[in-house]
């Protein structure tokens, strides 16, 4: 975050990684490996790789039938959601009654380390668990049992939205998160909650249950990161149930639905965490700071100016491919999906730290604790920076390895490779400007 911050936690809460400018970090080694990995891996696809591979939805082994019946249980599922709506009760309850001293209440901690970090490891290990854990799905669910309604009822979402509710949502957590002026406070933080689960619990009465899989952007954002999960659904038919199963990452990837807004989302995803990491660089924080327009708007223009070239080079590069091999149906959805490890790996990289020293303070703040000290990172310095390329590489890498496996099922096979060049140009330019960010 980039908001000015109070004493104490608020500052370490401001930033995702702390001073990323004085890590004992390369330039010449950083960008010399991340180069010869995108390059490598380029070349051995082009080489080894000529059809499709992943199958989306129909991959995976099923777990043995008892762990299905236990996920799959009404107590199980019922436990999910009494959990996550208690825990978002003591939210509010900290943020009405509790202390407005972040050193002190463990709310704001809950919200953007536990909920916003927490996601990232919680969906990769166990899939989209907000779904389960959802307050707003559950309270919708108690309204419409205490109404005898059917809770799916409704009017048929409308196609066009697709996920850009969950794009625009994202928008307005990171604006909190990254530009408000004070983030931390219970106020704004009881402002955002308040007018976000009105927004949710009225699109629900109006479109049922559905509402929440593609428009809260907490669920969308769990679902697309769970899409790299050794968990998954499959079906075997078409038709069929949905049946828990242990599948490649690739497949669960391959299965992310090509909605309107999928691209918005993901540039937001990217956008935000590449902004939260140039917001502390010393130029940044003194044009903020003199900036004639004020603080908050230079600011909010720097988030949105970050977004829109993410989705400014990408749109570049799908305009590209499709040049380059002809017509190409819904070109800016068909690799949108290669963008999500990129993403996850800027998460990885910007907040691991944040969430292995803040994550356990807020839960001792959470059971009592007064003023707790934050416990040392699990790394040193050289040991975050190493977590940090690797991350942000290996995310690229398996971008590009997404993008090849679509390429060749929908390119003609004498263009798959020329046709990913475009894509491959857009990987080093996001991996330069990540690296950039971290070495700057």
């Amino acid at each position: 975050m980039t908001g000015t911050p109070a004493p104490g936690a608020v500052s370490v809460l401001a930033h995702g990684i702390g001073a990323q400018h004085d890590l004992p970090l390369s330039p010449f080694y950083a960008f010399a490996g991340a180069f010869a990995a995108l390059f490598v891996s380029f070349l051995a696809l082009g080489l080894l790789w000529s059809a499709s591979r992943f199958r989306g939805e129909s991959a995976g082994r099923p777990l043995p039938a008892a762990i299905q019946r236990a996920a799959d249980a009404p107590a199980t599922r019922a436990t999910a959601r009494a959990l996550g709506l208690a825990a978002a009760l003591l939210v509010v309850l900290n943020l009405l009654v509790g202390p407005a001293d972040a050193d002190r209440n463990p709310a704001p901690g809950a919200v953007y380390v536990l909920l916003w970090v927490g996601l990232v490891p919680a969906s990769l290990l166990l899939g989209p668990v907000w779904r389960l854990l959802n307050p707003l799905r559950t309270l919708h669910l108690i309204g419409c049992r205490a109404l005898g309604r059917d809770p799916e009822a409704g009017r048929p979402v409308p196609a066009r939205l697709g996920m850009w509710p969950a794009a625009a949502g994202l928008l307005a957590f990171t604006w909190l998160e990254l530009v408000a002026p004070d983030p931390a406070s219970p106020t704004a933080l009881l402002v955002f909650l308040g007018v976000y689960a009105a927004v949710h619990l009225t699109g629900a009465a109006r479109y049922g249950a559905h509402w929440f899989d593609h428009a809260d952007a907490f669920e969308v954002y769990s679902g697309l990161l769970a899409r790299l999960s050794p968990l998954g659904r499959a079906r075997e038919v078409p038709s069929g149930p949905r049946r828990l199963v242990l599948r490649s990452p690739f497949n669960g990837l391959d299965a992310t639905p090509q909605l309107p807004g999928l691209v918005a989302t993901v540039c937001v995803m990217l956008g935000s965490t590449a902004y939260d990491g140039f917001s502390d660089s010393p130029r940044w924080i003194t044009t903020v700071q003199t900036a004639a327009l004020g603080r908050t708007a230079t600011a909010t223009l720097g988030l949105l100016g970050a977004v829109a070239l993410v989705a400014a080079l990408y749109g570049l590069c799908a305009g590209a491919t499709r040049l380059v091999c002809g017509r190409l149906p819904h070109p800016l959805t068909a690799f949108a999906h290669s963008l999500v490890p990129i993403a996850l790996g800027y998460l990885v990289a910007h907040y691991f730290t944040l969430f292995a020293t803040e994550g356990p303070r807020t839960l001792a703040l959470a059971f009592g604790a007064d003023r707790p000290a934050p416990p040392e990172p699990p790394l040193g310095p050289g040991g975050v920076a190493t977590l940090q390329v690797v991350a942000i590489v290996t995310g690229h890498v398996l971008g590009v390895v997404a993008a090849h496996d679509r390429s060749v099922r929908l390119l003609p096979s004498g263009r798959a490779v020329v046709g990913q060049l475009p894509m491959l140009i857009l990987m080093i330019a996001y991996t330069v400007g990540g690296l950039a960010l971290l070495i700057a």
